[in-house]
Order: structure tokens, then C-alpha cells, then sequence
């Protein structure tokens, strides 16, 4: 695919051809046997402690090699997706910095917005490079891939589900089908929270300040 061709920061209209959305329970966030709600902050939360997240290694968009513990001492929002992504991964960036942006700005400020890549054939740090500084995407937003094994190993350690898709047999160009969720992660990279790409920006946000306002209250 030519650089001109890529679907970068614009949502099309109509879906089209969509990553394919895999409504998933981050290891059963929700009760399965109970009906689906309209999302509300804090319902997806467990009472003990998931096993979502851990160490990873990976590159980030400046080229430099960084692991988990890099991002250590700020509250993250991860966001697994690619560049190529026509709909769905822009406007799950795009819903994230909508959050932020209901924020004042110091509190914003506090929160490190990431993007890893499920893609790294195409992905390289050079092309994410571009794809993160888009006005549409989150301030700061920082763009992380790396070798299929260390991409799936990040993916395995935040229970991500990816696969490539078949081209269309003519130009080549292929689509990733993915799990699409925002992950809320703790100062240390602790779980916290899940949101669907299509929870409120407003409510997303009310829950960030209620973080650091418990936060706050613990230190």
C-alpha cells in the first residue's frame, strides 16, 4: 500500500471494510450469565486482582528500545491497534483524547496515552512516528512495535486478541482483525479498568478524575 493510500486519522462515513470488533471479557470482567448494560464507569472492575498487563518489550516511535517499567509513575491509557486500521482504531484514539480533553489540563497531563502496534510488518517506529502526531490523537500520545514475538507478547500479557486477515487477492492490502478496548493501567502498571472504544468520552473521563482523586487521597 502506498503512504498516500493509508486510512490515517480520518473515520469514514461508512464502516466499509472494518477490523473486525471481538466483544470480549477481559478474563471475566463482566458475569457472562447476567444481560449486556450500557457501559457505566467502574462496571467493569473485579474485586481482586486481574491478570491483565505485565512486562514487554518493545520500540518506541523515536526508535528507542523501552520495556513496561519505562512508563512506570504515570497512569496509562493502552490502546492495541495498527495505522492501517480504517475506522476503529482512529476513533478509539480519538475517544481517548476526547477523555483527556474533558480534563483540566494538569490532570490530563498526568496520564501517558499509548498505541502498540498489532501490525509490526507494516508498523515500523518510522511510520508510527508519523501516525502519533496527528491533531486528532491524544497529546503525547506515544507509539510502541516491535518484532511479531515481542508485539505477541505484549498482546498475550493484556490478553489481546489479533489476527491478520486475508488480502483482497489483488492489491495486497490486508486488514487486522483485533479486540478493540481501551486499558486503564495504574502509576506501576497495574490493572485498573477496561473501557469499550464506545464508552462515553465524558464518562471515561469522570473515572480518570475519580482515579486521581483516590490517588491522591492514598499518597
Amino acid at each position: 500500500m502506498s503512504e498516500n493510500k493509508r486510512p490515517i486519522w480520518i473515520i469514514p462515513a461508512a464502516a466499509g471494510v472494518a477490523c473486525l470488533l471481538v466483544a470480549v471479557t477481559v478474563l471475566a470482567l463482566n458475569d457472562r450469565s447476567q444481560p449486556r448494560a450500557e457501559y457505566q464507569p467502574g462496571a467493569v472492575r473485579t474485586s481482586g486482582e486481574a491478570q491483565v498487563g505485565g512486562e514487554y518489550e518493545l520500540v518506541r516511535h523515536d526508535g528507542e528500545t523501552v520495556t513496561d517499567a519505562d512508563f512506570h509513575g504515570r497512569p496509562q491509557l493502552i490502546y492495541f491497534g495498527f495505522t492501517y486500521c480504517p475506522d476503529v482504531c482512529p476513533m478509539s484514539l480519538q475517544v481517548m483524547k476526547a477523555a483527556l480533553d474533558h480534563l483540566p489540563e494538569d490532570q490530563a497531563a498526568q496520564f501517558q496515552p499509548i498505541l502498540i502496534s498489532v501490525d509490526p510488518e507494516r508498523d515500523t517506529p518510522e511510520s508510527l512516528a508519523q501516525y502519533v502526531t496527528a491533531p486528532a490523537f491524544p497529546e503525547g500520545l506515544v507509539g510502541l512495535t516491535g518484532s511479531p514475538e515481542q508485539v505477541r507478547q505484549a498482546a498475550d500479557a493484556y490478553r489481546v486478541w489479533y489476527q491478520r486477515a486475508e488480502d483482497d487477492g489483488v492489491s495486497g492490502d490486508y486488514l487486522v482483525d483485533h479486540s478493540s478496548l481501551i486499558y486503564f493501567m495504574d502509576r506501576q502498571g497495574g490493572f485498573v479498568e477496561v473501557f469499550p472504544h464506545s464508552a462515553p468520552p465524558e464518562q471515561i473521563a469522570a473515572r480518570l478524575e475519580r482515579f486521581l482523586e483516590e490517588d491522591g487521597a492514598r499518597s
